[in-house]
């Protein structure tokens, strides 16, 4: 049998016991999901849910996730979602881990009453999968 030392910072807190971790494990996927998950739940032509990237237009033209719409996260108001169904998902992406747009975005759409998740990873994990970017013309 081996003891645990609480030298270090992974052992000195004990570990939640299983019912909780797995309530918080459980109610985290409740809030988000990855690049895998989205880019698979992409290819199978009827995702459920509307990928937002909440970066600036001149960002996306550069290179956004195939499919998504370009919605600024500082201009999420209702009358930009006026076409979508008051019961759409939307995933919200932004750049990457070292970026909060994503859930400065997810805040603005919860905010109107809109179902939402953040897309962990961002761009940066998009492409650390091994996906691909899509790129467009700046009008």
């Amino acid at each position: 049998m081996s003891t645990l030392s609480e030298n270090n910072a992974v052992t000195a807190i004990p570990a939640a016991e299983s019912t909780a971790a797995l309530a918080h494990f459980r109610a985290s996927l409740q809030f988000e999901t990855d690049c895998s998950d989205v880019a698979s739940a992409l290819a199978s032509g009827s995702p459920g849910f509307v990928l937002l990237d909440v970066r600036s237009p001149a960002l996306f033209a550069r290179g956004h996730i195939p499919g998504a719409v370009n919605l600024m996260h500082g201009k999420i108001i209702e009358s930009k979602l006026a076409d979508y169904s008051h019961d759409t998902l939307f995933v919200t992406y932004c750049a990457g881990p070292h970026c909060n747009g994503a859930t400065r975005g997810a805040i603005r759409l919860a905010q109107l009453g809109r179902p939402v998740k953040v897309m962990i990873g961002g761009v940066t994990g998009w492409l650390d999968e091994g996906f691909e970017l899509a790129v467009s013309d700046l009008e």
